[in-house]
């Protein structure tokens, strides 16, 4: 259904394109404020346990989003989708990484991170020309069914993982010390590198995703040019994952993403034609910066606050993705 809600929302519950956006925005301000509190939790219960918390949530959101009526049951749902990603973002990759450290495969993560990803939006390119197919024969409702199916799926696969080892402290494949033990500079230079590797990813997230939305609720979009445009878009992001596999995992490759992506704003805004492209392009661009993201990240974490920063990043692209989309909400359609 990630090809077609935004249709469910706007054309079948009747929803304005300003009031979608805000209700998405309420639920990444949801996810927002969560990130770190559900980061925590799962570095100190275990991150296992938060992939089953936060797989849970998703199949509650979805029968919301399925079942529920007017602005507040959108709401509900929004909200429920977003506290379940928060239990999920940041411990999955802490998860493998650790994995990875626990067979002394450090070296492999950013390779299996960047595979894994690209794998994951391919197979979604496949559900989403599938979703469009069975929407447009069979209508939503069992669209949404097969969507909780799937979640339901999902729930599965997190029960059947297992918790790696904890690390020991002063072991010598740790990258940072406890924030806590080491002096003022350092932990002002450990957050002035924490800052730079996440702000660059976040805006080119934002540009991204805001130009999606945008698209979706433009006055030609129907179930059809919609699911086209989000099997596109997704595609671009898993060949820009695939290609993250060969690049190096620094601040220089952030900055340089970054910059292209603002290039390719100014682009669309000056000639409104190569708006369409301009998404494509943004979303390839994120596709390569999140993995070399994540690998800079886990490698400059302590081992027990992997998913803590993981989840600060994640804090920080909702953040700059909910301005984003309040801006792309209240644009006017053409």
């Amino acid at each position: 259904m990630h090809g077609v809600y935004l249709l469910w929302w706007v054309q079948e519950r009747h929803v304005s394109p300003a009031a979608v956006a805000a209700i998405l925005a309420a639920g990444d301000l949801a996810l927002t404020a969560l990130e770190v509190p559900t980061g925590w939790l799962a570095d100190r219960y275990g991150h296992r346990v938060c992939l089953i918390a936060g797989s849970a949530l998703q199949i509650l959101g979805m029968l919301w989003c399925w079942f529920g009526r007017g602005i507040p049951g959108l709401l509900t749902a929004s909200v429920l989708v977003a506290c379940g990603d928060a239990f999920r973002s940041g411990a999955d990759q802490a998860l493998l990484y650790r994995s990875c450290l626990a067979l002394d495969r450090e070296a492999d993560f950013q390779s299996i991170e960047a595979r894994t990803r690209a794998a994951t939006l391919a197979a979604l390119v496949i559900l989403l020309l599938s979703g469009g197919v069975i929407v447009k024969t069979w209508g939503f409702a069992i669209g949404w069914l097969l969507e909780t199916i799937l979640s339901a799926v999902g729930l599965a696969i997190a029960c059947a993982m297992a918790e790696p080892p904890a690390r020991v402290v002063g072991d010598s494949r740790s990258t940072v010390a406890t924030v806590g033990s080491i002096g003022s500079s350092q932990r002002v230079a450990t957050v002035a590198t924490l800052s730079a590797l996440i702000i660059p990813a976040s805006c080119l997230g934002g540009v991204a995703g805001a130009s999606a939305f945008f698209a979706q609720t433009s006055h030609w979009a129907n179930v059809e040019r919609s699911t086209v445009l989000v099997a596109i878009v997704t595609l671009a992001e898993a060949a820009g994952a695939a290609l993250a596999r060969r690049l190096t995992a620094d601040l220089r490759s952030q900055f340089v993403l970054a910059g292209a992506g603002t290039f390719i704003l100014f682009a669309a805004l000056l000639q409104p034609a190569a708006f369409i492209p301009a998404v494509v392009g943004a979303s390839f661009l994120l596709g390569v910066a999140e993995p070399l993201r994540a690998t800079a990240i886990q490698r400059l974490s302590a081992d027990h606050m992997r998913a803590r920063a993981a989840s600060i990043a994640s804090a920080c692209d909702k953040a700059v993705a909910t301005i984003a989309l309040i801006v792309a909400g209240m644009l006017p359609r053409g």
